[in-house]
């Protein structure tokens, strides 16, 4: 059970900190749920707090694993299936995993097919989503803010493309 002050990770909606834990009534059942401030955006998203488990809720990762992950986005090299189709079913469930290196990889693997090919409407909200994900994560481990980590990601991108 998570508490107040704890900082998690709600997969397909990204990082946040619980705010509160209160009990409301919907539709006569009386449930206690999780109020989760997300830092980008300032949205508050309820969460039940018997469908943890079940949606993968999880602690973020801290701040040395974050400049790990940062670190992998430089190396990190994605295989890409061309098929639009089968790609954003792939990307979907890898974002579903809650998994900030499945999350690492859809964003990597997007933001490179969109410098090159460019992405249809559905991939581009896909790459937004993801990013915000794995951002939001990287700003609760404190590793830096975040426009400097959307300009990071922007620079290595660039750094990569310009090589092929």
């Amino acid at each position: 059970m998570f508490s107040i002050g704890d900082k998690i990770v709600y997969p397909m909606h990204g990082a946040g900190i619980i705010e509160a834990i209160e009990e409301k009534k919907f539709l006569k059942q009386k449930q206690s749920y999780y109020i989760m401030r997300m830092p980008i955006g300032d949205m508050k998203v309820m969460i039940p707090i018997t469908c943890t488990e079940e949606i993968g809720i999880r602690y973020i990762i801290d701040r040395t694993a974050a400049c790990e992950v940062l670190t992998r986005f430089k190396s990190h090299k994605s295989d890409e299936n061309d098929n639009w189709n089968k790609r954003y079913r792939e990307n979907m469930t890898k974002i579903k995993t809650g998994d900030i290196l499945d999350v690492l990889d859809v964003v990597k693997s997007l933001m490179i097919r969109e410098k090159i090919k460019g992405l249809s409407t559905s991939e581009r909200k896909m790459l937004c989503n993801a990013k915000q994900i794995l951002i939001s994560e990287l700003v609760l481990a404190q590793v830096a803010l975040h426009d400097e980590l959307e300009r990071t990601l922007e620079e290595i991108i660039d750094e990569e493309c310009s090589c092929l």
